[in-house]
C-alpha cells in the first residue's frame, strides 16, 4: 500500500459561533426603612457611581419602587448583589437586590 491510499481529504469549513454573554440587571428595591444616605454612599462604594449618579438613582429607588443601579455580566452582578446585601445586613438594613437578565 502506498501513502497515496491514505490521504484524506476535508471539504467542509467548521464554523464557530462565538455568544457574547448576556448581561444582567443589578435593581435596587424600595424599603421604608434603609436611609437614603446608605443607599447613595453603596452605589458610590460598590457600583463605582459619582455622588451626583448615586443621588439620582437612589431618587429613582424611591419614587418609582425600584432602580437599576448596574448592568454587567452574570458573575459580576451577582457578586456586587450579594457584597451589598452583606453590608445592608451588617448595618442592620433590610435593602432588597435583584439579579436580572437585561
Amino acid at each position: 500500500m502506498s501513502s497515496a491510499e491514505f490521504e484524506v481529504e476535508i471539504d467542509e469549513k467548521i464554523e464557530k459561533e462565538i455568544k457574547e454573554p448576556d448581561f444582567y440587571k443589578v435593581v435596587f428595591l424600595n424599603d421604608e426603612q434603609t436611609p437614603v444616605e446608605f443607599v447613595i454612599e453603596i452605589i458610590q462604594d460598590i457600583f463605582g457611581h459619582s455622588e451626583k449618579t448615586a443621588e439620582a438613582i437612589t431618587l429613582t429607588v424611591h419614587n418609582e419602587g425600584s432602580g437599576i443601579v448596574g448592568v454587567y455580566t452574570y458573575e459580576i452582578a451577582e457578586q456586587k448583589g450579594v457584597e451589598t446585601v452583606k453590608h445592608a445586613r451588617a448595618s442592620g438594613f433590610p435593602l432588597q437586590v435583584k439579579v436580572e437578565v437585561e
